[in-house]
């Protein structure tokens, strides 16, 4: 049987850290709503498209829209093991969707790991975040700096804070975030479906709590 579990943490949690240790151990295909809203857009799909009109607008993507490139996605050979979905479902209306899409398959979420951390420790960290311009490397000033002050490790491309990192942007990313799941944690904490891990620890120790929930789940 697939496994599906589903990744969830404000930003600056450190999600996308784990989401990849996870996706590694688990080896289950990682399937992030952003990844693939840029990836409908660059090949110019008819649900890319239609995702652009209401982009371009200013409005928030449609559930279908989104529901229906999660519904391609699971089409792919990567995914029939299972997936960690990362940033979906975002809405309940998307994750009773969900759940009726993975019923046509006969299987089921096998559990919701809620990454969590307060909004003061979100702020400090990303206000603390720098990007490598020309790969994308994520560095954090105070915990992982680059080796070179505004130098990525990796390509040595030029490392900067970027317009949408600034504290004031990053405030109101978090309360449109914690509004907009509030709901959602709800609704699976009310399904018994989810844990809650400090996100406060150790990235070792965020990872070994995960990894437990995964175990008690029946992995």
């Amino acid at each position: 049987m697939a496994k599906y579990f589903v990744l969830f943490g404000p930003p600056g949690v450190g999600k996308g850290t784990q989401a990849e240790r996870l996706q590694k151990e688990l080896k289950l295909a990682h399937v992030a709503t952003g990844d693939l809203f840029r990836d409908h857009l660059k090949r110019e799909t008819d649900l890319g498209q239609l995702a652009r009109s209401y982009m371009e607008r200013g409005a928030l993507v449609p559930d279908d829209v989104t529901i229906g490139m999660v519904r391609e996605r699971m089409k792919d050979a990567d995914t029939q093991n299972g997936m960690l979905l990362d940033g979906f479902p975002r809405t309940i209306a998307q994750a009773e969707a969900l759940d009726r899409l993975l019923a046509e398959k006969g299987d089921k979420i096998q559990h919701v790991l809620f990454v969590n951390a307060p909004k003061q420790v979100l702020l400090e960290r990303l206000g603390s975040r720098w990007t490598c311009k020309q790969c994308g490397k994520v560095y954090n000033a105070l915990s992982q700096p680059p080796k070179v002050h505004g130098v990525c490790d990796d390509c040595s491309g030029e490392v900067y804070q970027r317009p949408d990192d600034k504290p004031e942007v990053q405030e109101k990313r978090i309360n449109v975030y914690l509004e907009q799941t509030a709901p959602l944690i709800e609704y699976f904490r009310g399904l018994g479906q989810l844990t809650e891990i400090n996100g406060v620890q150790s990235v070792d120790q965020v990872y070994s709590d995960l990894m437990k929930a995964i175990e008690r789940s029946g992995q």
